[in-house]
């Protein structure tokens, strides 16, 4: 449905009949840590994220998982080697 109280006329997954189906009957301001995101919107009342309505949420329990500008590093470890085989190999020659 359209909305009819942030987004006026955007195509909006929580509106129903009877409003917005968000919490407090409108969408929520993005935070600080939204700062980058590409999921950020500017419209006249503020900057509004276009996938969660309530981006604090979002953030309470760490990072974002819709948040596009933050990167999760990978930790490289190396292989453990099993001792058994080791000595086998070694004792093989490879």
């Amino acid at each position: 449905m359209l909305c009819t109280t942030i987004r006026n006329g955007s195509d909006c997954n929580l509106m129903t009949k009877k409003g917005c189906g968000a919490i407090g009957g409108a969408c929520q301001p993005v935070i600080g840590a939204c700062e980058g995101c590409g999921r950020v919107e500017e419209l006249s009342t503020g900057l509004y994220c276009k996938s969660c309505p309530d981006p604090t949420a979002k953030w309470r329990g760490g990072k974002c998982n819709l948040a596009t500008h933050v990167t999760e590093e990978v930790k490289m470890t190396e292989a453990k080697l099993n001792p058994l085989k080791a000595s086998k190999r070694a004792q093989k020659g490879k």
